[in-house]
């Protein structure tokens, strides 16, 4: 009676592995349909980096020399160092002292004042420059870069602060204030550490962000790496030099990438034990609560009044003349043709890594999963650029095509639907496919029936978050679209550049309107996340 016992439980394993093929003449690592287009959108993901390796290499150390080591690029790396260190630091500053006002404190308002604060990402960093150009017409330097970055970016660092701090387990502050802490002490030696992981990772999306921006910091005339670059090649054609820029970029972006990784340390922050846990209690302000009112205000107010104002004042200064035009209605269409084609094909492509990453966990995933964060850490110039040069040697015929310019927005922004896909996935039990099959469904048919209409829903929601990037981005669509295309980014900095506020006005009004939702889709995520 044993025996047989014991040939049924090794045979355990051999039956699950069994099970993994079913799901598509696979082997454990995944169906090999699978397998192969994983692997194929890992190395498109890394064309850029490969991109900058093979320039640089080829430039041979004496070109690298005279472009890399001289005056301009000192400048542009001390301009470029300088907002970072500045910036970043004052965004973590304001991401947490507001995250930790609205989630921790009996402050009035506090769920009025949450989604103000997160308000200000559907405001395009340019939009931005251009209302404070608006009112301080000689801002610029790094106080003005620091300003508007600032102001533009600190919701990055707040929205994923306040979701871990609305679901901290509050037995850890009990217990520091039962060893005889202080709430400051509390704060700082409890609270600080846990949001370490979400304060380093929202600080490392400001200075990505910060590294990538052209517009903002073009329109008050300070010089970055990336407005160098994309001066260098609009100017002079200048591959190797803008190519040498880029290179120096690239290592800044891998640089920050592994100081993010060195600073989550191995730390464990899931609660164990048993029970259910309990919502973190709300502290009394007492004659905090003007103060944090105050504070909150004037944020809100340079953060979301200023650019709000402005674009309004504009807007009435043109009059209706200023909606009547033909290329309003064109930009529009162009931008939700873009962003609706974009945001489909990098949910498509994010689908199989995805699938792999959760049904077929392991080193291989890994890699495949973090070559398209590489890729997308990288500034959108760059990714132009490389994309620029592989089509014009390799296959002109599609240069300057929608199909380019597609390709550059699924690399810049897969992340965003590879991680909702994730959470999708993870949330669909692979019984149920396995179910299907047993009851006579082909796989496929299994997998499309079962499977994929569980992931729906987080897929609309990577794709409408990858809609929201496409709608913003400017660099990559100033280099890549085809003649003829002008989406509302691209109008509107054109008609800014020359000054003609009126004009740019609807544009920047319309590309908040279209941003509006998807910004309060991310912060509901956050929400949903924290299990409120």
């Amino acid at each position: 009676m044993v025996f047989p016992q014991r040939t049924t439980a090794a045979r355990a394993p051999r039956t699950d592995g069994l099970r993994h093929a079913a799901g598509g003449r696979g082997t454990r690592s995944g169906p090999w349909p699978v397998v192969v287009l994983s692997v194929l959108i890992a190395a498109f993901s890394l064309l850029p980096l490969a991109y900058v390796v093979v320039m640089t290499g080829n430039a041979g150390w004496d070109t690298i020399e005279k472009l890399v080591f001289r005056p301009r690029v000192g400048e542009l790396l001390l301009n470029t160092v300088g907002l970072v260190v500045v910036t970043v630091p004052i965004c973590v500053v304001l991401g947490v002292a507001g995250a930790w006002l609205v989630e921790r404190t009996r402050l009035r308002g506090h769920r009025v004042w949450s989604v103000l604060l997160a308000a200000p990402l559907a405001i395009p960093a340019f939009v931005n420059s251009y209302a404070w150009v608006s009112e301080v017409p000689s801002l610029g330097g790094l106080f003005g870069g620091v300003l508007i970055s600032t102001l533009s970016y600190f919701p990055l660092v707040y929205i994923p602060v306040a979701a871990v701090l609305s679901r901290m387990d509050p037995a850890l502050e009990q217990s520091g204030s039962s060893l005889g802490l202080g709430p400051w002490k509390v704060f700082f030696r409890v609270v600080l550490p846990q949001l370490r992981l979400a304060t380093a990772g929202g600080a490392l999306l400001v200075s990505l962000h910060l590294l990538a921006e052209y517009g903002a910091f073009a329109m008050i005339q300070f010089d970055t790496f990336t407005t160098a670059i994309y001066d260098q090649f609009r100017s002079t054609f200048n591959g190797a030099a803008a190519n040498m820029l880029a290179s120096v970029l690239v290592l800044f972006c891998l640089l920050l990438l592994l100081g993010e990784s060195k600073t989550r340390g191995n730390a464990r922050y899931a609660r164990v034990g048993s029970g259910v846990q309990a919502n973190p209690p709300r502290l009394a302000m007492g004659w905090l609560e003007i103060p944090g009112q105050v504070g909150l205000a004037a944020l809100t107010a340079l953060a979301l009044g200023v650019p709000l104002f402005h674009v309004f004042r504009w807007l009435i200064l043109g009059g209706p003349a200023i909606w009547t035009g033909s290329d309003l209605a064109n930009a529009l269409l162009q931008t939700l043709g873009y962003g609706l084609a974009g945001a489909l094909a990098t949910t498509v492509l994010a689908f199989p890594l995805a699938f792999l990453v959760i049904r077929h966990p392991g080193p291989v995933t890994k890699l495949l999963e973090g070559a398209n964060y590489i890729s997308s850490s990288m500034p959108g110039i760059v990714v132009a650029l490389a994309l620029v040069t592989i089509t014009i040697h390799n296959v002109p015929a599609v240069y300057q095509t929608a199909v380019v310019l597609v390709a550059a927005y699924a690399l810049l922004f897969m992340p965003r639907a590879l991680v909702n896909l994730r959470a999708g996935l993870a949330q669909a039990p692979k019984e149920l496919d396995e179910a299907a099959q047993a009851l006579g469904k082909p796989p496929l048919v299994a997998f499309l029936r079962v499977t994929l209409r569980l992931t729906a829903p987080a897929a609309a929601g990577g794709a409408a978050l990858v809609f929201l990037g496409i709608v913003n981005e400017l660099t990559a669509t100033l280099l890549l679209a085809p003649n003829g295309t002008n989406t509302l980014a691209t109008e509107f900095w054109s008609l800014s550049s020359e000054i003609n506020y009126t004009g740019a006005a609807p544009y920047a009004l319309l590309m908040i309107v279209l941003s509006a939702p998807m910004t309060y889709l991310l912060f509901a995520q956050s929400k949903k996340a924290a299990g409120q």
